[in-house]
């Protein structure tokens, strides 16, 4: 039944959405590997990691070497993990490696400025020069938002992302783990080659730079709070929360671990504005009260954000 759900039908608005998203993820995605990752030999792991060291020794184009990679090990994974990649897989990393290859130059025109002609030469539109850092920053952030839009639509990049569940077929091991190890040999691929430190140090600063804004694309900014509240007078508290502050919550039976007294605990969800106030509420119904307070990742229902396929 989960597998009907999630299959939009051709030319609905589904899937127009989901298409659109997964076009404008690669075009970000691109963008991040092609103007601020190659001119300034970061290699951001996974196979344009590898595409990108190939550029500045060989001179080969990072769009077109990628899909060199990622056509045969695609069709690996289909063959060794069943057909889950899907045809969006495809779609996406033959759109990322066409807008990887022509993005600079369109931008180059764009400028007014020559197209350079030496294939060992990567095209740099926005020219940071020295600023490897500025680079190294915007990069991250601009290829972890691309990430996070193609995860969106239920797609994936491809690459290294393949090898990794193969990986994890075989051995078992937690698929994060062989994610970042596989991600960390080309990162120290790339300092084997170009026999520079600050490669590794800005490579590995980009990968968590698009990590970090993965999880923002994918759950928001978190500013809802979990409240988790003892106290011995949860009838006084219970009405503040319904009645002041219009919100509802449970109140789950607990025992105490050292007394084994059964006590009562609530549960209830605010925003950030919401925090104070129900802290000071608290504290002058009951000083005494246990109150445990967590960052909630994402609140979907009433009263909080619209419950959705997505």
């Amino acid at each position: 039944m989960t597998r009907i759900l999630l299959k939009e039908k051709p030319f609905t608005k589904e899937w127009f959405r989901t298409y659109t998203l997964l076009v404008f993820g690669a075009l970000i995605l691109a963008l991040g590997y092609s103007c601020f990752m190659a001119p300034y030999k970061i290699v951001p792991g996974g196979i344009y990691g590898i595409t990108i060291v190939l550029q500045h020794k060989w001179g080969f184009p990072i769009g077109m070497s990628a899909l060199c990679f990622n056509l045969p090990l695609s069709l690996l994974g289909m063959r060794i993990l069943g057909s889950g990649f899907g045809v969006k897989t495809f779609v996406c990393f033959i759109l990322v490696a066409v807008f990887s290859d022509t993005l600079p130059c369109f931008l180059l025109m764009l400028m007014g400025e020559p197209i350079p002609t030496d294939p060992l030469v990567p095209l740099d539109p926005f020219k940071l020069g020295d600023e490897v850092l500025l680079a190294c920053i915007f990069g991250g952030v601009v290829m972890g938002t691309g990430v996070g839009m193609i995860l969106k639509s239920r797609a994936s990049s491809g690459g290294t992302d393949v090898v990794s569940n193969i990986l994890h077929k075989w051995t078992h091991l937690p698929l994060g783990q062989l994610q970042m190890i596989v991600d960390s040999c080309i990162v120290v691929f790339g300092f084997l080659m170009f026999q520079d430190w600050k490669v590794p140090m800005y490579s590995w600063l980009s990968i968590f730079l698009m990590c970090k804004m993965i999880d923002v694309i994918l759950q928001g900014f978190s500013s809802e709070k979990s409240f988790f509240i003892i106290s011995d007078k949860v009838e006084e508290i219970r009405p503040y929360i319904l009645k002041e502050m219009n919100r509802g919550g449970s109140i789950i039976p607990i025992q105490g671990m050292y007394s084994r007294d059964k006590k009562e605990m609530i549960m209830t969800m605010v925003n950030q504005r919401e925090m104070a106030a129900l802290q000071q509420g608290i504290y002058k119904i009951d000083p005494n009260a246990f109150v445990t307070i967590i960052d909630a990742k994402e609140i979907l229902g009433k009263g909080f954000k619209k419950l959705t396929e997505d």
